[in-house]
């Protein structure tokens, strides 16, 4: 067959620049895009499948002809001469063989990765909307299984074809032989697929629902890995590792009964076509014996039956596929139907003339052009959902510099209006394009924004500097490491309005001293909105917000809101050990480190 075959040199023409727009109307359309996206591939895997199964046909027909022409009738000529025809068409089966196969694992690997990447492509067009409507459980079952069974699907349109022509190919030669011997062909190979039907039918049923659960089951553990620190801290890890264990125990009945029944369609797909065969042979046997056929007729229905056994193999192989082809593809289909809002409102691109401040109406917040602000919340839900309306992630009335966020085109509105957040991806790869991107900063530019975020250790660490490669997510480095990064990629941006979500929350508090005095000097002049309540970073903000159930209660300076806000003063003081006077000393210790 065609499973775990090595990927050939010539899969390296995949993947493509442009792979194509997919047709995402229903599963059935999306396998036929992906097939006629590589007809000339297809067409000739059809034609190597078609013509390898055909020639299986062709040995038991020479070996009759050696029998009955050359040993039966003592021609040593002609015995030699049939003898050296078998040797031939084996090797010309062997070489069909290989093409067929070659072919077949090119058009595999092209519908996996033009499967990826029209995907991939989406996704990214979607942006902040991907999260709200899809999983990441989803998405990672999505990679991990239903684009392999997509691309084992179009086997279909080589070996698949092939198994059809032989089949009707088989018939006609055992009509020349017998016609009782071609019914009993004819109307037994249908039933067996008839057969394994139902089973098939019920292990489809069982994997979608399987494959469900383990959808939600893997995005209930990317939770709590995202969030372990917070159950760490809450002490929730043990209840929540509780309910990912029950709810993983629950699944192991379903995963037993998915392999009986699996086992059982593989003992059938093997144990069938097996019977078949002897009850063909004895058919025929006896009909030898009986002189309706000749010893090389019978010789010949044995080879043409165990050649058959290969197109009835592809054939409930093929049954098995496209049904599990097309509930993966309908994944696909599902994700590639999903879309942003629309943009054809959206015109503006170019940031205001003039410094313009950034205003939500709902909450009552309004950042100042030109200053840091800092702001507090009570519920960090209700932060959250404030940065994302100010980043214009979700639909709303924030306006900047007298222009709602609505009016601007998304993809420039990303360039000036920057939301950066614990969560942010590293990226593998050098150090250097990990923080710059493709812009090409200078190593004075990238050096700046390092000792800005005090990662200047990380680099004077690396082996190889900025050129060290990054490890995907930066796994190697610490928690705090990688938070310091992520302020410097941010920081290497330079946006006209940045945005920062706890961007020194895994820091130790004289690091947080150092990072809240030199991201202040970093961005004098430009607009900064920091979500934090560390004193450490808030006495260092021009303006201070608290916001309370989702509204702005009150503004000022750190030491103001202090003095006025006693919610606020236990708010952010609420940790162990932390005071007005240990806040003071250490946010000098911070400045005499800056110094």
């Amino acid at each position: 067959m065609t499973h775990g075959a090595p990927l050939p040199a010539a899969a390296r023409r995949v993947p493509y620049e442009d792979p194509g727009v997919p047709d995402h109307r229903s599963p059935l359309r999306f396998l036929w895009w992906l097939t006629t996206c590589q007809r000339r591939r297809v067409a000739f895997g059809a034609l190597w499948g078609s013509t390898w199964m055909c020639g299986l046909m062709v040995p038991p027909y020479l070996l009759s002809r050696t029998i009955d022409a050359g040993l039966r009738a003592h021609d040593t000529r002609a015995l030699l001469l049939w003898t050296g025809a078998v040797v031939a068409t084996g090797a010309g089966i062997a070489v069909l063989g290989i093409l067929r196969h070659r072919t077949m694992t090119l058009v595999r690997m092209d519908a996996a990765y033009r499967t990826v990447q029209v995907v991939t492509r989406h996704v990214t067009r979607l942006g902040s909307a991907l999260p709200r409507q899809v999983s990441a459980g989803e998405l990672a079952h999505l990679q991990a299984g239903d684009i392999g069974r997509i691309a084992q699907t179009l086997t279909i349109t080589g070996p698949g074809v092939g198994a059809a022509i032989a089949y009707a190919a088989t018939a006609v030669l055992l009509f020349r032989i017998s016609a009782v011997l071609a019914l009993v062909i004819v109307l037994g190979v249908p039933a067996l697929a008839v057969t394994a039907g139902p089973l098939l039918g019920r292990l489809h049923g069982a994997e979608s629902r399987y494959r469900e659960d383990q959808g939600d089951l893997t995005a209930l553990a990317g939770d709590m890995v995202a969030g372990l620190s917070v159950l760490n801290g809450m002490g929730g890890k043990p209840l929540f590792a509780g309910r990912y264990r029950e709810r993983s125990q629950a699944l192991v009945p379903l995963g037993y009964r998915i392999a009986a029944m699996t086992s059982w369609v593989q003992a059938l797909t093997t144990c069938l076509p097996l019977v078949f065969l002897a009850v063909v042979t004895w058919i025929s046997a006896r009909m030898a014996a009986a002189g309706t056929i000749t010893v090389g007729e019978l010789v010949a229905v044995y080879g043409y039956v165990a050649a058959l056994l290969a197109p009835v193999a592809f054939f409930i192989e093929g049954a098995d596929d496209l049904p599990r082809g097309l509930v993966s593809a309908r994944r696909v289909v599902d994700i590639l139907a999903l879309g942003p809002a629309s943009e054809d409102h959206r015109t503006r691109t170019d940031p205001p003339a003039a410094p313009g401040a950034l205003h939500d109406p709902a909450s009552g917040l309004l950042v100042a052009p030109g200053r840091v602000t800092a702001l507090v919340a009570a519920r960090p839900g209700a932060a959250r959902a404030l940065v994302e309306r100010l980043a214009g992630y979700t639909d709303s009335d924030v306006s900047w510099g007298g222009a709602t966020l609505s009016e601007w085109d998304r993809t420039a509105l990303r360039r000036h209006i920057l939301l950066a957040d614990n969560d942010a991806y590293l990226f593998a790869g050098p150090l250097r394009a990990a923080l710059s991107g493709p812009t090409g900063h200078t190593d004075a530019h990238v050096g700046r924004a390092l000792r800005a975020a005090a990662a200047e250790d990380i680099v004077e660490a690396a082996a190889d500097g900025l050129d060290t490669h990054l490890e995907d997510r930066a796994r190697t480095l610490s928690g705090g490491q990688r938070q310091r990064l992520r302020l410097t990629r941010a920081l290497l941006a330079d946006p006209a309005v940045l945005l920062l979500v706890e961007p020194t929350s895994a820091l130790d508090a004289l690091t947080e001293a150092t990072v809240a005095a030199r991201l202040a000097e970093h961005r004098r002049g430009r607009t900064t909105l920091v979500v934090t309540t560390s004193p450490l970073v808030l006495g260092h903000a021009d303006e201070v917000a608290y916001m309370v159930d989702g509204t702005v209660r009150a503004t000022g300076t750190h030491a103001e809101l202090l003095a006025a806000q006693p919610a606020y003063a236990a708010l952010v003081f609420r940790s162990p050990g932390a005071g007005p006077q240990g806040s003071a000393a250490t946010v000098e210790q911070g400045e005499e480190v800056v110094r």
